[in-house]
């Protein structure tokens, strides 16, 4: 099979976070200008990326079933056409079902980019370009909301929202480039589902969802839900320094990111996972201990080198471990339990702050990342740095 072009399989990457990123910038004029209270706001976020939980298994199996172009083509399809529902959208109701229905559509979109990359790179090199497609989704998330916040203030958030039409051609480049095979002979519905449900069962691959999965409730839950009222209530900051401080560890991760290849040169998984698990727990003390916000600062960009090299690293394994006929299955169990921890994780640290504060949540959250310490050092992890091809 011919190799698609990577500006293709990163330009997929990026459609697939524009679901949230182009949204929360201009959340404050889409309710003001459909005359709806500010508490909706996190309804209007959420059923934008609910439909995933549950799409992303399905779409994986259709992309093992039917073929990753029909899938993937469908996928940015219908998410280009239900974002420019939205940006029509006249009522709130309107616009909630039309995110919710332009979720099917990004629910495989990582996935996908993900899986293309397995199907076409082996060994190092595979490894050097899943970091690179995560060097990229972490630009993304930090560059794009400010290009919405542009894009809103100068022309409004329907304008913004057109910009989800984009995925329509990204579609038409997908149907003419990408390989049109699928399995001469596939197997029945239920038959795939129990050979899938037998591979994602494997340790290696179970341990990587299940280290994946610890992740993200820390990412979401610490990260990116109590940090934003730690650092207004601790150290008073608004809304736009609150913002720089989130976005600082993008520097530290695209970096970890970019260098995958090289850092797994030199180390195991083993020692990837646990080192950058470690180095969560460091970063989480730091932002709940901190006397000071050169201190969180500090962590921050601790966190952010840990996480550009934690998550692709266990991205690669979970590809490396996976079957080609049930490798798209087994990577949309991943993003699955991903989606989970990411709905769990700021569930959590909503108890948390309310029984104990920001500081002492953030300090007792940093056991999620204990676990996933725990999985780097018992689980069947690869023990041994990985060999450079070529």
């Amino acid at each position: 099979m011919s190799r698609p072009p990577l500006t293709f399989i990163f330009a997929v990457t990026l459609t697939g976070i524009l679901n949230n990123t182009l949204v929360t910038p201009a959340l404050p004029d889409i309710l003001a200008d459909l005359g709806v209270e500010s508490d909706r706001s996190g309804i209007l976020v959420a059923a934008g990326s609910v439909a995933g939980i549950v799409m992303a298994p399905v779409v994986g199996v259709l992309a093992d079933r039917h073929g990753r172009r029909l899938v993937l083509t469908i996928c940015l399809a219908a998410f280009g056409l239900f974002g420019g529902l939205a940006a029509l959208a006249p009522t709130f109701p309107i616009l909630l079902g039309a995110r919710f229905l332009q979720g099917f559509g990004s629910a495989g979109l990582i996935n996908l980019a993900i899986v293309l990359i397995g199907d076409h790179w082996d060994g190092s090199e595979r490894t050097r370009i899943v970091g690179r497609n995560s060097a990229v989704l972490t630009v993304g998330l930090a560059s794009l909301p400010l290009l919405s916040g542009a894009v809103t203030d100068a022309a409004g958030w329907r304008v913004t929202f057109g910009i989800y039409t984009v995925s329509l051609l990204t579609a038409g480049v997908a149907w003419m480039i990408l390989d049109g095979r699928r399995p001469a002979q596939p197997a029945k519905v239920g038959e795939q589902l129990r050979e899938a449900v037998v591979v994602v069962r494997r340790p290696l691959i179970a341990t990587s969802i299940a280290a994946g999965f610890f992740a993200f409730v820390a990412i979401f839950g610490l990260m990116l839900t109590v940090l934003p009222v730690h650092l207004a209530e601790e150290f008073g900051l608004g809304a736009g320094a609150r913002g720089v401080v989130i976005s600082i560890p993008a520097i530290t991760s695209t970096v970890s990111a970019f260098n995958l290849g090289r850092i797994r040169s030199r180390l195991s998984p083993r020692a990837v996972v646990t080192a950058g698990s470690v180095l969560f727990v460091v970063a989480f003390l730091m932002y709940g201990l901190a006397p000071a916000l050169a201190i969180v600062i500090g962590g921050a960009l601790i966190f952010g080198s840990a996480e550009g090299a934690l998550i692709p690293t266990l991205q690669d394994l979970n590809i490396e471990a996976a079957p080609a006929d049930h490798r798209a299955a087994v990577v949309a169990a991943w993003s699955g339990a991903a989606r989970l921890g990411q709905t769990i994780g700021p569930l959590l640290a909503g108890v948390g702050i309310g029984l104990f504060g920001t500081g002492t949540t953030l300090v007792i959250g940093s056991t999620a990342a204990l676990a996933i310490a725990a999985i780097g050092l018992v689980g069947p992890l690869p023990t041994k740095p990985q060999p450079v091809e070529g």
